[in-house]
């Protein structure tokens, strides 16, 4: 039995991660915690999250909470992953990163906290998007410099980093199997007479409204042809249940950075 510790627990992805960890054998949650002074302190996470008591109440501690816990499951934001990290490294205690919008530098600090306890960090724990990215390292390598590549993302008005985590990661994927740098290769802004396209430029479009979960579409625009990858969220559930997931894979993993690559035996 592993027993895990959800952040954000009173939240709508907190509360999911709950829900479905109660129905998985071989996972219990074990503590909930959210941020000082939120009104839903001291109640317990499993009426909060909708699937009945659970005897584990909220509460504002992660060290407290994480004392009789194996990991920690965090969907916050990268600065509270980040010092939630510490603790987790201090504890020797395992940890599933949901965040998305890490910058480079705060990317190097998460691989350092990882040199003392296993984490699992993925721009997207969905099972299907992790696929995604197995298929367009496929279809890239084998369709070359041939196609020109776009990515267009869409979600909700509320969301705040652009482009996505993982449009970005979709970019990489792509990059690396055509033996190009992201960094210098991702083109996220056309207006005005910018000139023609380039051969090697990976076109980076945002789109925000309403109440989009979230797509991601990967275009190779050939000659002649095309090809759409696209994945369609229609349920934030996907991501727990990828997490849920790596909380199973990860007990008696070595220190280190792993992805859903990894969880899902994809590399």
């Amino acid at each position: 039995m592993t027993k895990i510790v959800v952040t954000g627990a009173a939240g709508r992805m907190g509360g999911r991660i709950i829900n479905l960890a109660t129905e998985a054998p071989e996972l219990q949650v074990a503590g909930a915690v959210e941020m000082a002074g939120h009104p839903k302190m001291g109640q317990d996470a499993g009426y909060v999250a909708g699937c009945g008591d659970l005897g584990v109440m909220i509460g504002d501690s992660l060290e407290a909470a994480l004392a009789n816990a194996d990991l920690l499951i965090d969907f916050t934001f990268p600065q509270v992953s980040l010092r939630n990290a510490a603790v987790c490294a201090r504890l020797g205690k395992a940890m599933i990163v949901g965040s998305t919008g890490f910058t480079p530098d705060e990317r190097k600090q998460l691989d350092g906290y990882a040199e003392k306890a296993p984490i699992v960090f993925a721009p997207n724990m969905s099972v299907g998007v992790n696929v995604c990215f197995k298929l367009l390292k496929d279809l890239a390598k084998t369709l070359g410099d041939g196609f020109d590549v776009e990515i267009v993302e869409l979600h909700h008005n509320k969301k705040k980093d652009s482009p996505s985590g993982t449009a970005v990661r979709m970019g990489e994927v792509v990059a690396e199997a055509l033996g190009r740098d992201y960094n210098e290769v991702a083109n996220y802004h056309r207006e005005g007479m910018c000139g023609e396209r380039s051969g090697e430029e990976i076109g980076m479009q945002t789109v925000r409204g309403g109440d989009i979960v979230g797509e991601h579409t990967v275009y190779f625009i050939g000659m002649g042809e095309r090809i759409e990858l696209t994945h369609r969220a229609m349920s934030r559930d996907m991501f727990a249940r990828g997490a849920i997931r790596a909380a199973g894979w990860i007990k008696g993993k070595a220190p280190g950075i792993y992805d859903m690559q990894d969880v899902l035996d994809l590399k």
